[in-house]
């Protein structure tokens, strides 16, 4: 089996080394960055399955970083996780609009560390392994090219967007509870709030349009295409 490939990005040079050792140790091919746009020349030779990226970085920071990735077709499955010692819930929020997968908060223990890493990895296989899920009027979901199709015109959308499209349009109509959404999409092992829901609501509804996506107020979401 190939191994898994990962970039880890951090301009403090002893988190770096931990992190390489600890993940190269984990049985990961692994190489680092110093900066932004370090990182994102590396990405675009290596095609790495995992992004860790620290925040608070001189010329350009993670945020940016993670946009720029995000605009390369190439690096669309590419997961990305912030490594970051600011857990303040606005950071979070930039960070998914972003377009990043998940936070992972620093000091962190390595066996945690590979821990996490592992269960992004296992998430974002399942991701890919699974098919189209649905064709309707206005809207179609590609699987296969990660793609969504709205009246003819293609569009990519950033990874957790894509499935927590893919989970509500799988059902329309049916109401998915918060905590359904966020294992769903996000996964039991991961500790998100809710308001990374509505974040991830509110983009969709910029991207594709405000009449799919019905709010049950004390509930969750649904999808309709009427």
């Amino acid at each position: 089996m190939d191994k898994k490939k990962i970039l880890v990005v951090d301009d403090e040079p002893d988190i770096l080394e931990l992190v390489h050792y600890n993940l190269e140790k984990g049985g990961f091919d692994v190489e680092t960055a110093t900066n932004g746009r370090e990182a994102i020349k590396i990405a675009k030779e290596m095609y790495p399955d995992l992004i860790l990226l620290d925040v608070m970085m001189p010329e350009m920071d993670g945020m940016e970083t993670c946009m720029q990735i995000r605009d390369h077709a190439e690096l669309e499955d590419t997961v990305i996780a912030f490594l970051t010692a600011r857990a303040e819930d606005y950071s979070q929020i930039a960070g998914f609009n972003a377009g990043a997968d998940d936070y992972i908060t620093k000091p962190i223990k390595p066996r945690v560390l590979l821990s996490r890493v592992q269960a992004l990895l296992r998430r974002s296989q399942k991701g890919n392994d699974k098919k189209p899920v649905y064709s309707g009027k206005t809207i179609t979901i590609d699987r296969d090219r990660y793609i969504v199709i709205q009246n003819g015109t293609e569009m990519s959308l950033p990874k957790k967007e894509f499935e927590l499209l893919s989970l509500l349009v799988s059902q329309p109509g049916k109401v998915f509870t918060r905590s359904s959404i966020l294992t769903m999409v996000w996964g039991s092992d991961v500790v998100v709030g809710d308001r990374t829901i509505d974040v991830h609501i509110r983009k969709l509804r910029e991207k594709l349009g405000d009449h799919y996506f019905k709010t049950v107020k004390g509930v969750g979401y649904k999808f309709e295409e009427q």
